[in-house]
């Protein structure tokens, strides 16, 4: 784990050097087809030497859900273990981890007819949260105004189920069975972290990030209220593309909110138990080494 910019993919794929390890994506953007540039996922060179299992699984069209991702994940660990090699998770969406540790409520997959007829009935984001309040006031107070995407998967499982979020969340008897290791990386500081970031979209607009999200735009079956179309860097270009703001405008916007999602996961990082911290460095193998000796000393104690 750990936040955007700070090299998971790379210390993964130099695991596999010194580990039976095949690797599962955890990240709810490298799951969409045809989005690989504003995701910085993996080259074409590093996926043909370090499959990912759960990457370019879904159409930028479709939906995926957090219970989807549970039945998935759980369905590769299994098949990993069967082939007598080591899951090794690595990605950067902290809620997918959650979910996987500590489950989810039994809820209803998602309906996009569901989903299409509350966005007719709703005038915008702030009704959606005013419908919730009456339906399930303990959501609506903690999902904000302004998340869309929670606002309207909590009404969806209210008309699908017939009960609402806060209801189904009292029935989890979900438990891991498996023994879990569980590394972050952390940053050696906040400015560190912010010139990795603005690089980063730097590099994404040298690769044709723009050309990217153009293919996507005139496709005719895109929208921008689609959770693929959502993810920083696509939401601000298609703006952008819809002439709503100027390209230095778009350009800081993705900045400001890749760094906003570094700030959340080191949040969600602070609080997260069992967790061995390691420093960032530039030299890979000082890491592989933390992490091999962190492992070692851990299993000796299950012999």
């Amino acid at each position: 784990m750990g936040p955007t910019a700070c090299g998971k993919s790379k210390l993964a794929m130099c695991l596999r050097k010194y580990l039976p390890i095949e690797l599962i994506s955890v990240d709810s953007a490298l799951i969409y087809r045809g989005m690989d540039i504003g995701t910085d996922k993996p080259s074409f060179s590093d996926l043909s030497s370090h499959p990912h299992r759960l990457l370019n699984i879904k159409d930028p069209v479709e939906y995926y859900s957090a219970s989807e991702f549970q039945n998935d994940v759980l369905k590769e660990i299994n098949n990993i273990i069967q082939l007598g090699k080591i899951p090794c998770l690595v990605g950067g969406t902290m809620f997918y981890y959650h979910v996987l540790l500590y489950g989810l409520s039994v809820l209803p997959p998602s309906n996009i007819k569901t989903r299409e007829f509350l966005l007719q009935k709703a005038n915008d984001k702030y009704s959606l949260h005013e419908k919730l309040e009456l339906i399930d006031p303990i959501s609506a107070s903690r999902i904000h105004k302004n998340d869309f995407q929670r606002l309207l998967r909590a009404l969806e499982i209210f008309h699908l189920s017939g009960k609402n979020l806060t209801e189904l969340k009292k029935y989890n008897n979900y438990q891991l069975p498996y023994t879990v290791f569980q590394f972050a990386i952390i940053p050696p500081n906040k400015e560190w972290l912010n010139n990795k970031i603005e690089f980063r979209v730097r590099k994404m607009f040298m690769l044709d990030f723009q050309q990217e999200v153009e293919f996507l735009f005139l496709r005719g079956d895109l929208h921008i209220n689609l959770p693929s179309m959502r993810c920083i860097g696509y939401r601000q270009m298609w703006e952008y593309l819809e002439y709503k703001t100027s390209h230095k405008e778009m350009f800081n916007k993705i900045v400001f909110s890749t760094r906003k999602l570094a700030k959340r996961q080191l949040t969600w990082l602070k609080k997260w138990e069992n967790l061995n911290k390691i420093l960032y460095n530039s030299n890979t193998n000082i890491l592989v080494e933390q992490v091999l000796d962190t492992l070692e000393k851990g299993c000796k104690k299950f012999l």
